[in-house]
């Protein structure tokens, strides 16, 4: 898996002409992922194309991060800030999954009538259909197709549904790449590297953001807490000690540093215009092999960070109770 270097949550959508089937999808899929059940083509499309100008701008919001990072201002409050201002985010739709064989429109239909609408599609077959959702995949018209008979349909769907959760970010994905350095881009590629970053990122939290100034992951769990995963090469360890020894830590803790124990966050607390002490936590290797690349989890306090009540936990308990659109 490539490890993305944006992610948050979003919105799951199903369009089944079976209420039934909606009903039990209703009850048997995560309880972390906000859904909306559409019986009516027509409905599902409507819902989906009035997201675009919100995708737009939610994009432009993202760049203008960029733009005044490369006029100098720190990336990780920015960040903060851009989480707590726009607590709708959540609310776009990340994927659709549509039911190949309806009456009057069938759900390749549907989905071509989504035009740019950006999420990720997801065809549901009968064995007949098969045939069509291979070649309408190969086209790139979908992201995946699920047979309806295939055995444990609801494990295999929460897993295609979860995958594409966590990497279908291509768009703002780039838009965050700018920020690394080429080195630093290609140790995130590298496939042992990638993927032990995909499974710390998913079991820690729930959103997160990759930059290459500092070099780490921001990133935030469902209840609101921020933690900072920075990242350090062994060859930068050198640097690192010299600049917490010009800060003040102790001898032993910058031998500890130079050695690669541990590694101190001075970095982050400059970003965040900080006069707390430094602080210095053991490292771990990020990824299997030699340890080139090496982290650490330092939590984030800043009075500019998001309020808790917006947590995705929070936001997503006040979002009305899962139902089928009649």
């Amino acid at each position: 898996m490539t490890f993305p270097l944006f992610h948050r949550p979003g919105t799951v959508v199903f369009l089944d002409d079976d209420p039934d089937y909606l009903e039990m999808l209703a009850l048997v899929l995560p309880r972390h992922w906000h859904l909306k059940l559409f019986l009516r083509p027509a409905d599902c499309i409507a819902y989906l194309l009035q997201e675009p100008p919100f995708w737009e701008a939610d994009a432009w919001n993202q760049q203008q991060l960029i733009e005044h990072w490369r006029e100098g201002k720190p990336l990780i409050p920015q960040i903060l800030g851009y989480w707590s201002k726009y607590t709708e985010r959540y609310m776009l739709s990340r994927v659709c999954v549509v039911d190949f064989s309806m009456p009057g429109m069938d759900g390749l239909q549907a989905l071509a009538e989504l035009g740019d609408w950006p999420g990720a599609r997801v065809l549901l077959t009968g064995q007949a259909d098969e045939q069509v959702a291979v070649r309408a995949f190969n086209r790139g018209l979908i992201d995946q197709f699920i047979p309806k008979q295939t055995p444990d349909i609801s494990r295999r769907l929460i897993e295609a549904v979860e995958r594409l959760l966590f990497t279908s970010h291509a768009r703002h994905a780039q838009t965050w790449r700018v920020t690394l350095k080429p080195e630093q881009n290609a140790l995130l590629r590298t496939p042992g590297v990638g993927d032990w970053l995909s499974a710390f990122c998913a079991k820690h939290f729930v959103e997160h953001v990759a930059i290459g100034e500092p070099f780490g992951v921001l990133g935030m769990d469902a209840n609101g807490k921020i933690s900072w995963l920075q990242l350090e090469t062994r060859e930068g360890l050198r640097t690192l000690a010299e600049v917490a020894e010009a800060a003040g830590v102790p001898p032993a803790a910058v031998e500890e540093i130079r050695s690669g124990q541990k590694l101190a966050d001075m970095e982050l607390r400059t970003a965040l215009s900080s006069s707390q002490p430094v602080s210095l936590v053991p490292s771990f290797p990020v990824g299997e092999g030699a340890g080139a690349l090496l982290g650490a989890l330092f939590p984030v306090e800043a009075p500019s960070g998001p309020d808790p009540n917006n947590s995705y936990s929070r936001w997503l308990s006040r979002q009305p109770k899962r139902h089928v659109q009649e």
